[in-house]
């Protein structure tokens, strides 16, 4: 047999098992074939060098995927890595002030927020915030209901019995309690009293929301753990800004909620701030709305919400029915980390020597969050 015989029958027999190995290392039918068709038959007329295993299996086998993961982050949810966004989480309090009739320029960064502007840099601050319409009161009825109520102006209105946050949460066993500045005494469904007004207090409108859930201010406690699952907290008419302007609604919000910041940071709970709507002259109706707390990362988001996408995030993190237009708002979600901050962190942001937690609820009807 000569030389140049046994030279091509031995490159066969090394092709072959080349092809063999590739086709058990390589997991599919069409990595398979490559290696296959790599193996070609060899004649006497064949090449002179025979094949390597390193150059067949570099045929066969694929290059896997990379599996280092991509640390993109970006403050738009609809950006956001799938795997860095965190679904609505279930704080243990939320509380939900409303301000008045201000844009957002006027809030943030401006002279007469001080205590707002140092909030904004601890909170999650929303860019593309819009109210709904004008006057006042239509955007406080779906921020509660999800619906406007076929409201278009702020006279007094109501009884109405629409399913609401309120009876949606005390349904599902968790508690609700509106504390409004200068009302009276609690259950008080009249218009006005002082520099209380009921078209800034939408829950005392509804039929189907108990007296014991429509308190005064004094009525909140200063022991925060007796607070209920969600609490909305309406200013008088000053203090809300409406009468009185930015700065007197500013140091109203320090001298009586930064202490609940600063707690809710360490005691998985939340402050939201936000605005009824912006100035008349407002293109767009943009309005400042903060998120501060425990879970929350900090920072500028342009994600566009509304008073409908605050309701149904309200709803996700509780569990309860979304409501009217809020059933079809997308909840905020790119926000919140994935898992709970450590209990050490703060807001950084110094409260008011007298503001402090007590070990009693103050005076009035106060729920703590079952």
């Amino acid at each position: 047999m000569s030389d140049r015989v046994c030279r091509c029958r031995r490159y066969a027999v090394l092709a072959a098992a080349v092809t063999a190995i590739a086709v058990i290392a390589t997991p599919s039918a069409a990595a398979a074939d490559k290696a296959a068709a790599a193996a070609v038959p060899l004649t006497a007329g064949g090449p002179t060098t025979p094949p390597t295993l390193s150059m067949a299996l570099s045929t066969a086998l694929p290059t896997p995927p990379s599996t280092t993961p991509s640390m993109t982050r970006s403050s738009d949810p609809a950006t956001e890595p799938s795997s860095m966004i965190a679904a609505v989480p279930r704080p243990d309090h939320v509380v939900v002030v409303v301000e008045e009739n201000e844009d957002a320029s006027a809030i943030i960064g401006s002279p007469a927020a001080p205590y707002l502007t140092q909030l904004a840099g601890q909170s999650a601050s929303f860019t593309n915030a819009h109210a709904e319409t004008h006057p006042s009161q239509p955007n406080y009825l779906a921020l509660f209901s999800g619906d406007e109520q076929s409201v278009s102006d702020d006279s007094c209105v109501g009884p109405f019995s629409a399913p609401n946050l309120a009876s949606e949460l005390l349904a599902a066993g968790k508690s609700f309690v509106g504390y409004s500045e200068d009302l009276p005494q609690g259950g008080f469904t009249g218009c006005t009293a002082g520099k209380y007004a009921q078209k800034h207090s939408p829950w005392a409108t509804f039929s189907n929301v108990p007296s014991a859930s429509n308190q005064p201010w004094n009525a909140w406690p200063t022991d925060y753990t007796q607070l209920p699952a969600v609490a909305f907290v309406t200013p008088n008419l000053c203090n809300d800004m409406h009468d009185c302007g930015v700065a007197a609604g500013d140091g109203w919000l320090q001298a009586n909620l930064a202490g609940y910041a600063g707690w809710a940071a360490t005691h998985n709970s939340w402050l939201i701030v936000t605005w009824d709507e912006a100035s008349d002259s407002s293109p767009g109706n943009t309005i400042a709305t903060l998120i501060s707390g425990a879970g929350v990362r900090p920072g500028q988001y342009n994600q566009k919400i509304d008073h409908y996408s605050l309701l149904r995030t309200l709803e996700d993190a509780y569990s309860v029915h979304p409501l009217g237009n809020a059933a079809v708002a997308d909840p905020i979600t790119g926000i919140w980390t994935p898992t709970p901050p450590d209990a050490s962190t703060t807001t950084g942001i110094e409260a008011p020597a007298t503001t402090s937690p007590a070990t009693t609820p103050g005076p009035g009807v106060s729920l703590a969050n079952p």
